[in-house]
């Protein structure tokens, strides 16, 4: 690794922790319910910071690095959506405050951070190692995929989580939340807050999806620092995709097929990386394309739900209103 590339990696890390601390020590300092409106601003500002990552890349490294960031970014972007489901279940799950779902999330990115590093260097050194590897890659995506394109219900089993089981017989667990504590002190004993059994829920949850991102993104590139900072840059604008989402996850029906197919895409993308390669264009253009399908086909479903309702709501209220008779008239006169 180059001198160059070297100040890369600390260049960038430092900026990923000035913009952590930026946002819990100064806009989020105080725990607070997150409006669509401040979730939109933020989403919007993490989406152009990314942008402007982009398009230094490209000014310093050409067009075809360019192109490998912003797929990769896209991909997992869309594929964190996903994940954004999972979290609103998994919040609903354990009767969350709003007030605290900013908090976890910021921990648990912050936890991510660190976790997809490891895995991203782990797969790095494998596929130079044992370049085989690619076709098992590729296989487990489009296993997924197809999963995921018939598995249409999402459910969430916190109970079966093993670590938060273990955590539960090593540590006494508080009945209720301490404000945005995760531990407390009582009579001398440390107890865990329901809080921090959230918070490791949602790590070991985004750990399982991160088999999944990782090894798609290495079908776009194998170059290290563009795979880690598509996947920071999609994980800081997780949360406020998150309260973006929250609000209107049920307008996105089809969305999840979408995804489905991108993921079949990229593994078959894989499976024949020694035979073609497809090219970074193509790759973005599939993906594009396929987003904006299943988010037209949920916007056209979602008009033909409401106006089924409509047209139903219209036959009850014929069905259930009084029918008149001249009769009903003249008994009124009578009165």
């Amino acid at each position: 690794m180059g001198s160059h590339m070297i100040w890369l990696w600390i260049g960038f890390t430092l900026f990923v922790l000035a913009m952590l601390a930026l946002d819990l020590g100064v806009f989020h300092r105080k725990a607070h319910i997150i409006s669509i409106k401040e979730a939109v601003t933020w989403s919007v500002i993490w989406i152009s910071l990314a942008m402007l990552f982009d398009a230094g890349i490209y000014f310093f490294g050409g067009p075809e690095p360019a192109e490998q960031f912003f797929t990769a970014y896209l991909i997992e972007k869309s594929l964190s959506i996903d994940n954004i489901f999972v979290f609103v279940l998994l919040f609903t799950s354990f009767s969350v405050p709003a007030v605290y779902h900013h908090r976890i999330l910021f921990w648990g990115v912050l936890g991510a951070l660190l976790m997809r590093g490891t895995m991203i260097a782990l797969g790095v050194v494998l596929l130079e190692t044992f370049h085989w590897i690619i076709y098992l890659f590729g296989a487990f995506l489009l296993f997924t995929g197809i999963r995921m394109a018939f598995h249409k219900e999402v459910k969430v089993h916190p109970e079966r989580n093993l670590l938060l089981r273990l955590v539960r017989r090593i540590f006494p667990v508080t009945h209720d939340y301490e404000h945005d504590r995760f531990l407390v002190r009582r009579a001398g004993h440390l107890l865990v807050t329901p809080l921090l059994l959230v918070l490791l829920v949602v790590e070991t949850t985004d750990m399982l999806f991160a088999l999944d991102s990782i090894p798609a993104i290495f079908a776009i590139t194998q170059n290290p620092f563009l795979i880690y900072t598509s996947n920071v840059f999609a994980l800081l604008g997780l949360r406020s995709l998150y309260f973006v989402f929250a609000h209107v996850m049920g307008m996105f029906s089809c969305l999840k097929l979408g995804l489905a197919v991108v993921l079949t895409f990229v593994g078959v993308n894989m499976v024949l990386a020694d035979i073609y390669h497809i090219p970074t264009v193509l790759s973005l253009v599939v993906t594009v394309v396929v987003l904006t399908a299943s988010i037209a086909a949920s916007m056209i479903q979602n008009r033909r739900r409401e106006v089924r309702n409509k047209d139903l709501d219209t036959a009850a209220s014929k069905v259930l209103a009084p029918q008149w008779h001249p009769a009903d008239d003249r008994d009124c006169m009578k009165h």
